[in-house]
């Protein structure tokens, strides 16, 4: 089965091709433009480079945060849009567990870090099942570094996305010799991953309905929390 799966949930987004277990194209998106502008020329400058039309497609799978609220937005409609069109499924993948999919077959914890701002992090804690399994641990958070970084058992943790580069004096402060960093190829957030995990979920008949499909946001945008200031002063 052919799946293309997008990722926009940080400034370095992603899409990829793959078809069955073999990746057919992917490309990444980081650069100063925004997602609206550069995500569907994209989408058109991989299918030609696979020679597929979009009707060649089985399916479509995107990542639905937590992440950049306008990014998730951007992502999540034009996959709506393009399955509308071709009248393909559609299936939604947390982000932190498709980044944690970057990290199979490991012994260790795994710790997706995506920088939240405010001071904080969207992140949950992980371990592998075998057969390219993740098992949650925690729930999906929106919490300080310290505050995660305080509540992982003491073993050896390995830490990918782009908090993780923002925050890595910090992961190593705190935890010394435990902490492990996922090399640069790792440590972001690939298109082909979503496709892999949506693919999954595609043969196990866990197709998502566009019109109730949502991001994962897990708190209020910085817009909702002003209008609750200025709400609560009035």
């Amino acid at each position: 089965m052919r799946i293309l799966g997008i990722d926009t949930s940080t400034s370095c987004g992603s899409i990829g091709l793959i078809d069955g277990d073999q990746i057919v194209a992917e490309h990444v998106l980081c650069c100063d433009e925004t997602h609206s502008t550069r995500l569907i020329p994209s989408i058109q400058t991989l299918l030609r480079e696979a020679r597929l039309d979009l009707k060649e497609i089985d399916g479509l799978a995107v990542s639905l945060g937590p992440g950049s609220f306008t990014g998730l937005r951007v992502g999540l409609s034009t996959v709506k849009g393009l399955a509308l069109a071709a009248e393909k499924p559609v299936v939604g993948v947390p982000t932190l567990d498709a980044l944690a999919y970057n990290i199979p077959f490991t012994p260790y914890l795994i710790c997706p870090f995506l920088d939240a701002r405010r001071g904080e992090v969207y992140t949950a804690l992980y371990e592998n099942e075998g057969d390219r399994r993740m098992r949650r641990l925690t729930s999906y958070r929106a919490l300080s570094p310290s505050a995660m970084l305080e509540g992982i058992p003491p073993q050896q943790t390995i830490f990918l996305g782009d908090g993780a580069r923002v925050y890595g004096q910090l992961i190593k402060e705190k935890l010394g010799k435990r902490a492990l960093f996922a090399p640069p190829h790792l440590m972001f957030l690939r298109g082909t991953t979503v496709a892999e995990l949506g693919l999954q979920r595609i043969k196990e008949g866990k197709i998502d309905d566009i019109s109730s499909l949502v991001p994962i946001y897990i708190r209020p945008s910085d817009a909702e929390t002003q209008w609750e200031k200025r709400k609560r002063r009035e």
